[in-house]
């Protein structure tokens, strides 16, 4: 069994690109990938006879080149106008909410946006009573501050 692996071990190869394929399809992050064009050279080197010594190195030396080539070039072209995006918790910085408990002058309360609930604070003199709509104007970890929406007709 083990001659077989030896023998036969750009399979093994082909299929540690190819799972690396698949996982760079989950991340998108185009870490991973540099490992699947690694593992193709030792795939490569494997079929023309290289003993596993080479196979090793050929996989980490073309990971390595991967990585610091091909990754920045395939996040510049093909991620182009992400670098501006905000995500996480700083996306929520304008939005609008309504609130779901009370937010004390003096404490917290829970604002829920697009079906999130938060805790939140306000600057203002007086509580938020829930049911009324809120801006959030700034943002402390997972706490976020709220203004109340001055709705005019």
């Amino acid at each position: 069994m083990i001659e077989y692996f030896a023998q036969h071990l750009w399979q093994v190869w082909a299929v540690v690109a190819v799972i690396c394929l698949i996982l760079e399809m989950t991340a998108g992050d185009f870490f991973i990938i540099c490992f699947s064009i690694g593992a193709v050279f030792a795939a490569i080197t494997a079929l023309i006879g290289g003993n596993i010594y080479w196979q090793l190195l050929l996989f980490a030396i073309f990971t390595l080149i991967s990585l610091f080539w091909v990754r920045p070039f395939a996040q510049r072209y093909l991620h182009k106008g992400e670098d501006n995006r905000v995500s996480n918790a700083d996306a929520l910085m304008g939005r609008q909410g309504r609130v779901v408990e009370s937010v004390k002058a003096d404490g917290f309360g829970r604002v829920q946006i697009d079906g999130d609930i938060w805790k939140a604070v306000t600057n203002e003199p007086q509580d938020i009573v829930a049911g009324k709509n809120v801006r959030v104007v700034g943002r402390e970890s997972t706490i976020i501050t709220v203004e109340t929406l001055n709705v005019e007709h």
